[in-house]
């Protein structure tokens, strides 16, 4: 297929555009760089700086697919400036759907979240569990998978959400490099490589050790039920697949594992519990399992040794101390 991928110059998206080049698809990437690297992007891939909002001059050279990871999303930054992910997330998937209908682009995988489900108390969660997000990140992710089933319906788009919860890992040289970084994993290996202590929110969870369960999976997992998703969307259909490993990872497990991987103590600083954080978040992926055929394979402490490689591979260059 010829594929566009926007956001391919991002974390996941980069990570995807190298798993469709190995399987021998023509991928474009369309990122504007305001998160992303031009340097991440995979060589073979062909790469066009331009917003989403300016998609359909790239697609009007004829595409296959788009496969979509484009947007803002930073949790916090969302509450403080909801502004910027109605007009990114939401405003710019718009845009980008209207491009592919006019152009008569067939098929979109997008990336969707977690988020969208908010704070279900039932574990584990299934695309069935009732969507109520609580930030405007998830808000704007779930309104872009509504407009995915509306364009399905209406114009025959082949629609594929795939909702996902934390991701890790490298893979061949692609890691983690942002900005601001959120993220467990990255902040304790940057804890061990003597930076920041990693703070930990809450030790006082119903859970067996005090401290929040999240279900995390590798990113090159991940790509590959992107690849496999689009194979599988079906024309006047949108399908919302959870992707997961069915089981959960403690904050204090991810900090043995990364002292175990990396031979280094991670300090940690105790923070209270931020509002809204469940004690445990944890998918039901059997769906993508029945219908793309997708499991995932890869251990955390894969994932820890894999994205520690990453980040040994960039010390010493001006982001060691600050993952962009």
């Amino acid at each position: 297929m010829r594929l566009l991928v926007t956001g391919g110059a991002g974390y996941i998206g980069s990570v995807t555009t190298a798993v469709l080049l190995a399987a021998g698809h023509e991928v474009t990437v369309l990122d504007d760089l305001s998160t992303g690297h031009a340097d991440a992007v995979p060589p073979g891939a062909r790469f066009v700086q331009a917003s989403i909002t300016d998609a359909s001059s790239t697609l009007a050279t004829g595409f296959d697919g788009v496969v979509h990871f484009a947007a803002k999303s930073l949790v916090g930054e969302s509450a403080s400036s909801p502004e910027l992910y109605w007009h990114n997330n939401v405003l710019g998937s718009l845009a980008l759907l209207d491009a592919m209908r006019a152009l008569a682009v067939p098929r979109i995988v997008f990336s969707s979240t977690a988020a969208t489900y908010g704070e279900p108390p039932d574990m584990p969660i299934t695309e069935a569990t009732p969507v109520r997000p609580t930030s405007p990140y998830g808000a704007s992710k779930l309104a872009v998978d509504m407009m995915l089933s509306s364009y399905a319906k209406a114009y025959g788009l082949a629609a594929v959400s795939l909702r996902y919860f934390n991701v890790a890992g490298s893979y061949e040289g692609f890691g983690e490099r942002h900005r601001t970084e959120t993220h467990l994993v990255p902040n304790a290996l940057l804890a061990a490589d003597g930076g920041p202590p990693l703070q930990i929110f809450g030790r006082d969870y119903p859970t067996p050790d005090g401290t929040a369960i999240r279900d995390y999976i590798h990113v090159r997992d991940l790509a590959d039920a992107h690849v496999r998703a689009l194979s599988c969307a079906v024309p006047a259909n949108h399908a919302i697949f959870n992707l997961g490993t069915g089981t959960g990872t403690s904050v204090l497990e991810i900090i043995n594992t990364v002292a175990r991987v990396t031979g280094r103590e991670v300090a940690t600083l105790d923070r209270p519990r931020r509002a809204g954080d469940p004690a445990r978040l944890v998918a039901d992926g059997r769906l993508a399992h029945r219908e793309l055929g997708w499991r995932p394979s890869r251990t955390v402490s894969e994932m820890v040794s894999d994205a520690w490689e990453f980040h040994q591979g960039r010390a010493g260059t001006s982001d060691s101390r600050c993952p962009h």
